[in-house]
C-alpha cells in the first residue's frame, strides 16, 4: 500500500474520462488503483485478437532464445558483408514498441546495434527538410539500426493532436513513399512494423504504468489525452497505411495484445527477410498467421 501512495503522489492527478467502448459508454479513472472489470475480462481479446490465453512463458523463453542466437549470427554476417538493416517500429501508445525493440538487440553487438528514438525537435531541427534529421541516424555499412518511432509521428500524433498542419500532413503522405523508394533502392533491408492493439489492452497498459513503481517515468499527460481520441487514431492509422503501404516498403502489421506473440513474430519476419549464412529455418520458425500480415487488408480481418 505504502507503493501506491508513493506511486500516486509521484504521478499528477488526471480527472475521470468517459469513453465508449462496444456500444457502452464507460468512465475510466486512471487514478483508482482497481483496474474495472470490463477492461480486466477483455485485455487481451479486445479487437478481435485471435487468442484468449497469453503464450506460455517457458514456452516464449525456449523460442525467444533460438531466435535471439540467429540474431546474432545476422549481425555477423552484416559486418561481414556490409549490409544494412533499418526496422521502423510504429503504433498506438503502449503498443510495446520499447520491449520489442529490447528483445531484438538483446544480444546483439551495440557498437553496430542502435535504436534510434528521438525527442520533439529542436527549433533548428523544426527548420529542416521535414526527413532530415531521421536521414542523419541511417545505417552505414554493416549496421542495425531500430526506430522506435520514426517520420511516421506526421502521419499520427501530430495530426491528431494538432501539431502540424493539415497541409504538412498531406504533403508527408504523397512524399513519403518517394522517400521510402530511395531508401529501398539504396540496398537496405527496411522494415516498418505496425505494433496493433485493442482499447481494452492499451486503458490496461496505461493503468498499468501509472501504477507501477518501476514504470510510471513512461506515464504522461498526453497518454490521457490521446484516450479519447482514439477513433482519431484510426483514421490516421488507416490513411497513413493505405497511403505509404508500398511493395517496396510494405507496412507489417503485427497483432500485439499479446507481447509475446508479437515479438517473436517481429524477429521471425526480419530473420525470414535476411539471406545471413548458417540460418537455421527451423530454429526460425514459421509466421503465425493469424498474428502477422500486411497492409489494410490484414487490419480488416
Amino acid at each position: 500500500m505504502k507503493k501506491a501512495k508513493e506511486t500516486a503522489e509521484a504521478v499528477p492527478a488526471t480527472a475521470p474520462i468517459k469513453i465508449k467502448i462496444g456500444g457502452k459508454e464507460r468512465e475510466f479513472d486512471i487514478d483508482n488503483p482497481v483496474l474495472p472489470d470490463w477492461i480486466e475480462d477483455n485485455k487481451l481479446t479486445a479487437g478481435g485478437y485471435p487468442y484468449d490465453k497469453k503464450m506460455k512463458s517457458e514456452d516464449y523463453e525456449k523460442e525467444l532464445e533460438g531466435l535471439q542466437i540467429e540474431l546474432v549470427k545476422a549481425q555477423a554476417w552484416l559486418q561481414t558483408t556490409g549490409k544494412r538493416v533499418m526496422a521502423l517500429f510504429e503504433g498506438r501508445d503502449a503498443a510495446g514498441k520499447g520491449g520489442t525493440i529490447f528483445v531484438l538487440r538483446q544480444y546483439m553487438n551495440p557498437r553496430t546495434a542502435r535504436n534510434v528514438a528521438l525527442p520533439k525537435p529542436t527549433p533548428t531541427e523544426a527548420g529542416q527538410w521535414y526527413y532530415q534529421r531521421y536521414v542523419d541516424h541511417f545505417p552505414t555499412s554493416g549496421e542495425f539500426v531500430t526506430f522506435d518511432r520514426s517520420w511516421y509521428n506526421r502521419a499520427g500524433v501530430e495530426p491528431v493532436m494538432g501539431f502540424c498542419t493539415p497541409e504538412q500532413h498531406e504533403k508527408f503522405l504523397d512524399e513519403t513513399p518517394h522517400f521510402e523508394r530511395m531508401i529501398s533502392n539504396e540496398g537496405i533491408h527496411f522494415f516498418k512494423f505496425w505494433l496493433n492493439i485493442g482499447r481494452e489492452t492499451q486503458l490496461e497498459r496505461f493503468h498499468d504504468r501509472r501504477w507501477s513503481p518501476l514504470k510510471n517515468w513512461k506515464f504522461s499527460p498526453i497518454d490521457i489525452a490521446g484516450v479519447s481520441k482514439w477513433d482519431d487514431y484510426t483514421k490516421a492509422r488507416d490513411q497513413m497505411i493505405e497511403s505509404t503501404h508500398k511493395e517496396f516498403s510494405p507496412w507489417i502489421v503485427v497483432r500485439a495484445n499479446d507481447k509475446r506473440r508479437a515479438r517473436l513474430a517481429v524477429i521471425q519476419r526480419i530473420l525470414l527477410s535476411l539471406p545471413y549464412d548458417g540460418r537455421d529455418l527451423d530454429a526460425v520458425g514459421k509466421p503465425d498467421k493469424k498474428i502477422i500480415g500486411e497492409g489494410p487488408e490484414f487490419l480488416k480481418d
